[in-house]
């Protein structure tokens, strides 16, 4: 009985040291959803094309000239003459196309691309884009877009009204790209890793240089990772590594994330978000809001039979004065639970959160990064 007292008296004190140790909000993440490879960037690209097949919902030739020019600029090139001859058909509309390039595309796979219009065409709905050259920052040509474009928008209109959903100018092509060129940097001929935390903190990149070094100090015998700021850390390739492999195996290393405290505020749709590290000292708030109503009423007075008098119009206002709120609530936020309940015992909407929200940061009693959007 009492060694059975002790092992329980023992486990008792190891659990507390633990949770004292322990933070409350401790979240873990693999290291490839907080960070990415710097040499594993996507690469933009951009290029100009006609989408043909309309139903006369392209552009006017009249008020985009280029979108004729470059029709007919493509006709030359099939080897059909277009002088003299005009077309005032709208089945034709200049677009813009964009893409991004994935990290390590090989020549053959297809991408997405995006098609816009440039151009007064009403909708893109139906058509197809020709053949389209898609050129990065360095002006090489690295994919060639074609194929039908998916508009997720609908336009429809009578002789007087006219019905639109979504957006009839913009659509996608699906693995309408095909990437012609292989970016020239190699993932192999590099000689370290460098990844780039999505949201910088000091406290998260140290952690992963300390995840990844234990790693390394059990595998290959020494530290291999520093560092260098907030958001990046830089792993030396070890002699005897695979860098394919090596990644594989960091990237799914956990660790511990750490994110400053935040409130982001989105005034125009009364959205709030508070983060779980934020902190509010206790303070006294009053939320009170006084409506005032103005009322014209005005009333015809007609004059008396066989008089002479005229007909008047006699001013008549109400004005009426409305008060609601005024409470005052302590507020003490010293965790995310309790914050939130002393906002919602005030009895206000979020457009009264906001203001608030904003008071008890001009106070200095909210102890976070307030971002009004």
């Amino acid at each position: 009985m009492k060694l059975f007292f002790r092992f329980l008296t023992l486990v008792a004190v190891v659990a507390m040291s633990l949770a004292d140790v322990a933070p409350a909000w401790a979240l873990t993440s693999r290291i490839k959803d907080i960070a990415s490879l710097q040499a594993g960037r996507d690469n933009q690209l951009i290029g100009y094309g006609l989408i043909v097949g309309l139903q006369g919902t392209g552009d006017g030739f009249r008020s985009s000239p280029f979108t004729e020019q470059s029709m007919r600029a493509m006709l030359q090139n099939l080897g059909i003459s277009t002088q003299g001859s005009q077309s005032s058909a709208k089945n034709t509309a200049a677009v813009m196309v964009t893409a991004n390039l994935p990290p390590f595309a090989s020549p053959g796979s297809r991408i997405d691309v995006t098609v816009s219009s440039l151009g007064d065409a009403t909708s893109l709905r139906g058509g197809t884009l020709v053949m389209t050259s898609l050129s990065g920052a360095d002006g090489q040509i690295y994919a060639v877009a074609q194929g039908a474009a998916i508009v997720s928008g609908f336009q429809a209109q009578g002789e007087a009204a006219t019905v639109t959903e979504g957006v009839t100018t913009a659509g996608r092509v699906p693995g309408g790209a095909i990437i012609e060129r292989e970016l020239p940097s190699r993932f192999k001929d590099s000689v370290n890793l460098v990844l780039q935390l999505r949201n910088p903190d000091f406290s998260t990149a140290i952690r992963i240089a300390d995840i990844v070094n234990g790693y390394a100090s059990a595998r290959f015998g020494g530290p291999v990772a520093e560092a260098k700021d907030s958001q990046e850390v830089v792993i030396q390739k070890p002699r005897t590594a695979d860098l394919t492999r090596l990644m594989a195996d960091i990237e799914n290393l956990i660790v511990e994330t750490d994110t400053p405290a935040k409130v982001v505020i989105n005034e125009r749709t009364g959205t709030i978000v508070i983060g779980s590290d934020v902190r509010v000292s206790p303070v006294a708030v009053s939320y009170g809001t006084l409506t005032v109503q103005v009322t014209e009423t005005p009333q015809i007075i007609q004059p008396e039979p066989f008089s002479r008098g005229q007909t008047a119009v006699q001013p008549q206002t109400d004005i009426t004065a409305e008060q609601t709120g005024g409470r005052v609530a302590i507020i003490d936020g010293p965790d995310l639970r309790t914050l939130v309940a002393g906002l919602n015992n005030i009895g206000v909407k979020p457009d009264g959160i906001i203001a608030i929200l904003q008071g008890i940061k001009s106070a200095g009693a909210l102890q976070a990064e307030l971002v009004l959007q």
